[in-house]
């Protein structure tokens, strides 16, 4: 098993790597420079500059009010203090809702230090998976429980449970693949379909409330935290603090359990 000090920089080859080794890897968000530091300096090897930081950051109740000038002034932040962690961006709401406005908006994520960016949808976002990627810019998509979409779906609620949405999920996930994304995120879907998918697609599969058996795990920093912007944190959240000295040690709590397959455990997991 490879240890934060093995690694000098992670990248996509790393964490497919990691895939291949059926080494877990973590992911945490982060929205600044000091927090990205010690994120990184503990093991993390993804950092998320998140459009959570609509709510967790500015005190929205959703993730739509975040522009691409504040993802970008977080993203700046964020990569002044990391160390050695891959930096995945967000794609704030509206900001790739054309072929040319996605590709302008990732270029400006990318020239302000992200190494690849994240793309809420499903299939119909595989064209936009696809131009990124022909074009050198990886592409994580987010599947799921898709939080630039709240207002359709009607709260945050687990996808895939109902048999012909399973089989929706399966299919856009490997179509999305196919055309060209280097990782996938699925939020808030049962266990059972994050192993069908995780075990299907080569690329690296990210999970938040889909179960232990994704490649890799992400959580919101504040979250892990126990500093929560919800009255009620999800089912799927832990907090690290409560059996943690310092900051430091619960995030290097975290990477243990997530790399000992101790979290998520079953009480986190949806079915």
């Amino acid at each position: 098993m490879s240890t934060p000090s093995d690694i000098k920089s992670v990248n996509l080859t790393t964490l497919n790597k990691f895939k291949e080794n059926s080494e877990k890897f973590t992911c945490l968000t982060a929205y600044e420079s000091t927090m990205a530091s010690v994120i990184s300096d503990c093991g993390v090897d993804v950092i998320l500059v998140g459009d959570s930081l609509g709510m967790v950051i500015q005190g929205h109740d959703s993730t739509l009010p975040v522009t691409m000038d504040q993802l970008i002034y977080h993203l700046e932040c964020v990569v002044k203090g990391n160390q050695r962690s891959h930096i995945m961006a967000d794609m704030p709401f509206m900001s790739y809702s054309t072929d040319d406005l996605g590709l302008e908006n990732a270029k400006r994520l990318m020239q302000a230090g992200a190494n690849s960016v994240k793309v809420e949808g499903g299939e119909w976002i595989s064209k936009m998976a696809q131009v990124l990627s022909d074009r050198g810019i990886p592409v994580c998509a987010h599947m799921g429980l898709t939080p630039q979409t709240i207002n359709r779906i009607g709260g945050h609620n687990v996808q895939g449970r109902d048999p012909s949405q399973k089989e929706k999920i399966i299919n856009e996930a490997k179509t999305l693949e196919k055309a060209g994304a280097a990782m996938l995120l699925l939020e808030c879907v049962p266990g059972d379909l994050a192993k069908i998918i995780t075990d299907e697609l080569k690329i690296p599969v990210i999970g938040i409330g889909a179960g232990v058996h994704t490649d890799g795990q992400i959580m919101v920093v504040h979250d892990l935290l126990g500093i929560s912007c919800l009255e009620k944190p999800p089912k799927f959240v832990k907090n690290f603090m409560e059996n943690s000295a310092s900051i430091q040690d619960a995030i290097k709590n975290y990477v243990k359990d997530v790399k000992d397959l101790k979290f998520p455990s079953s009480n986190h997991t949806f079915k």
